[in-house]
């Protein structure tokens, strides 16, 4: 079967959080609603969902300030791995950032997840000579 890939609803919170929660992409300092919410209210038309037999299966978010791409939360649940649609997802976004001539995407990876950096590499990113920093503004 073909993954079905659209923008997020507001219906699709709760399906949405039970893909990362299956994924292991959540942690405590993140509140997945207010991931979701913040999301919805900044460029809401790069979040999308990958749906099989209209039961959501994948996400991701992506972004674009002006000078680079971002990629956040691309998940697939884990028993619709390895069958090709993180990497449709991810091309999906990709297109869609080209489309508004983003020059390159980034994304953060934590070091412990040797499956997920696998996964790009196989795609074709490449880990940048980059240090991440960053800085909570908000308590979630």
């Amino acid at each position: 079967t073909d993954l079905n890939i659209r923008t997020y609803e507001h219906t699709d919170v709760e399906d949405v959080i039970r893909v990362w929660e299956e994924c292991g992409l959540i942690r405590s300092w993140n509140n997945p609603n207010l991931d979701i919410q913040r999301k919805v209210n900044t460029q809401k038309d790069l979040f999308f969902v990958g749906e099989l037999a209209s039961k959501i299966i994948a996400t991701a978010m992506f972004g674009y300030e002006g000078h680079r791409g971002w990629l956040n939360y691309l998940a697939v649940l884990p028993q619709f791995q390895k069958r090709g649609f993180g990497k449709r997802l991810l091309q999906f976004g990709e297109t869609k950032l080209i489309e508004r001539d983003c020059p390159k995407l980034n994304l953060q990876i934590r070091t412990d997840n040797k499956e997920a950096i696998n996964f790009y590499k196989a795609v074709g990113y490449t880990e940048d000579e980059a240090i991440s920093f960053g800085k909570r503004l908000i308590e979630d």
